[in-house]
């Protein structure tokens, strides 16, 4: 009888939730979009945005990225609204906000994206753009969302130029050019390439997967077969990890002309110059993999607080060592176990030359990994002030240190992967991560305690012991520095200065890596707004970086910046660069475990065999 009522009990339960939702979703708002691009015109493209259901005042607005917030606002113009009953009122409330007015029914808005000019040679793969064999729209910087209703599903119809096809993660409709979102999360995570693209497919776990390629007019040919059928075998073993794809599609989403990545839920923006995979397809694999883990780590198993739909920029979360430096340990896993060629021929020669990058950069452990992943987005160059720290290599070895650990502690039975699978079953949901989170669900794999370790590198900034942990697997480091010289023999200057323009300054600003490079010992400092070099004005990074890539060592060249205390002028004599070499060697008299772990780690195996 008591199973009987618990069960009357559950049925109601799912009855109540499916009136209440059907409730919320007629109360909701009926949202439809037209996109529309018009060939003799490619400075940008039109929105309508129709809006039923809605009150007599409603607000409207731009979503930020977590990530990469390009502020599209700025580029919206002649926004304006019309009903059944004529024109209504748009009322700018804030940068990415409009609150607009009407007398009931219908409301059709319309807007212009006026995209902005390309500045470099190459464009962020991410940001929208046209051109005459076609372009990047959708998404964040393109659809404003109803604020307040972000539960409600919309189309959208792409109205473009007769020769022109369309790519997307959004669900296609028996419409031609038609495309459907359940959320407004949903629609705004899923950019749009259209134009004449060339076309590959493909199905992993009875699960359809798609590479677009958009080149340019002048793209130089290269081996398609090996990028598609690359891919394609990094998409194999990620599914293998985790047992199943989290998506019913997924497309790859690729660009010429462009640098950089952006992941999504089921798509992924990729630059990929033609010429730089003519040359070598290796980086390139190397950037798809790391964007298409993020699939899992970072998109669904994300740190708390990261993502949502919001038009202002979201909290920095502390969780970003993971998501991103686990991310590029798997970058690099997901190739060896698939059998592609990577930089490094092993994965030792692989961990030295991260721990030298790690060794030769003081800020990654002069910050704790969690401070570095607060000011890693969304924050100007310079937040650590005169250090550098990178929230991608912290991550990737610490990932690498407690692998080696859970392979220790269970006999090699289990590994780093099992940690991500309970990851990705307990919090790809709506709750995202802590630290906290993590070192528990590791602590459960290993049934072992790692709160020192966490204590000290992850929430506190330490020098990492390499050697205390690399000994579980029979290694030792030994750690040499010396002058740097390049491939020649040639000494190579300490260049360790940069430079980057605020918005709406005229002059470039100086980034201090490391205060015991010559740059610091000279007195100058992060923040400095650069007059000139050798009393020759610098008005541009790109300059900037033409006069400091000339010196040599033994140059010596006089800085003058400006600070709110007055104009300061030092001397900087280029020294030699000094670097670290690491070498990763077995230790004499290594136990069979300690072998039987080095070796399984070394073939990319997720446990001893």
């Amino acid at each position: 009888m008591l199973r009987a009522h618990r069960a009357i009990s559950t049925v109601l339960t799912s009855v109540c939730m499916a009136v209440r939702l059907a409730a919320q979703q007629a109360a909701m708002p009926i949202v439809t979009y037209t996109l529309r691009v018009d060939s003799l015109d490619l400075s940008g493209y039109d929105v309508v945005l129709r809006v039923r259901n809605a009150s007599d005042t409603f607000r409207l607005a731009l979503a930020a990225h977590p990530e990469y917030d390009d502020r599209f606002w700025r580029y919206v113009e002649h926004m304006e609204v019309d009903t059944p009953h004529g024109r209504g009122a748009v009322i700018r409330e804030d940068s990415a906000l409009w609150r607009v007015v009407t007398s009931g029914g219908e409301s059709v808005v319309r807007y212009r994206i006026h995209l902005p000019p390309q500045t470099g040679r190459l464009r962020r793969a991410w940001v929208p753009f046209l051109a005459s064999q076609g372009g990047l729209v959708g998404g964040m910087q393109s659809f404003m969302y109803v604020v307040g209703d972000t539960l409600a599903s919309s189309c959208v119809t792409l109205a473009l130029p007769a020769t022109w096809r369309v790519a997307t993660g959004l669900s296609p409709t028996r419409i031609d050019a038609t495309f459907c979102a359940a959320s407004a999360a949903e629609l705004l995570d899923s950019p749009i390439l259209i134009g004449r693209f060339k076309d590959w497919r493909f199905v992993v776990g009875g699960v359809p997967h798609r590479v677009v390629y958009l080149p340019l007019a002048e793209a130089t040919p290269f081996d398609t077969a090996a990028l598609v059928g690359g891919i394609e075998r990094i998409v194999r073993q990620a599914i293998a990890l985790f047992g199943r794809p989290p998506y019913a599609s997924y497309t790859f989403l690729i660009q010429d002309g462009a640098f950089g990545a952006l992941e999504h839920a089921n798509s992924v923006t990729l630059g990929a110059p033609s010429d730089a995979l003519a040359r070598d397809l290796s980086d390139n694999l190397g950037e798809a993999a790391h964007e298409f883990f993020h699939t899992w780590n970072l998109v669904r198993i994300r740190p708390a607080g990261f993502g949502g739909v919001d038009y202002r920029p979201p909290p920095r979360p502390r969780g970003l060592w993971w998501g991103e430096g686990v991310t590029m340990y798997y970058a690099d896993l997901l190739r060896r176990r698939a059998g592609l060629e990577t930089s490094e021929s092993t994965r030792t020669a692989h961990l030295e030359r991260l721990m030298e990058r790690y060794l030769g950069s003081p800020g990654n452990s002069r910050f704790s990994p969690e401070s570095v992943s607060v000011v890693t987005n969304g924050t100007p160059p310079g937040a650590l002030g005169d250090y550098s720290a990178s929230v991608h290599l912290q991550g990737e070895l610490l990932g690498t240190m407690l692998d080696l650990i859970i392979r220790d502690a269970t006999q090699g039975r289990r590994s780093l992967d099992d940690v991500m699978r309970m990851m990705m079953a307990r919090f790809s949901g709506a709750q995202g991560y802590t630290t906290p989170d993590v070192e528990a669900t590791v602590t459960e794999v290993c049934a072992c305690s790692v709160h020192a370790f966490f204590e000290r590198y992850v929430r506190n900034a330490h020098p990492v012991d390499f050697d205390r942990y690399l000994a579980l697997a029979g290694w030792r480091a030994r750690v040499v520095w010396a002058p740097a010289v390049d491939s020649a023999g040639t000494p190579v200057p300490d260049h360790s200065v940069f430079a980057w323009l605020l918005a709406g300054d005229n002059l470039p600003h100086l980034l201090i890596t490391d205060p015991a490079s010559v740059w610091g010992k000279a007195g100058l400092h992060t923040g400095d707004r650069l007059a000139a070099l050798d009393a020759a004005p610098i008005t541009s990074v790109d300059s900037f970086r033409v006069v400091v890539g000339r010196l040599r060592v033994g140059d010596t060249v006089t800085v003058d910046v400006d600070r709110p205390a007055g104009r300061f002028s030092t001397r900087v004599i280029v020294a030699q660069l000094e670097r670290p070499t690491v070498h990763i060697e077995d230790v004499p008299g290594a136990t069979e475990r300690q072998r039987a772990i080095r070796d399984a780690y070394l073939a990319g195996a997720p446990s001893i065999r």
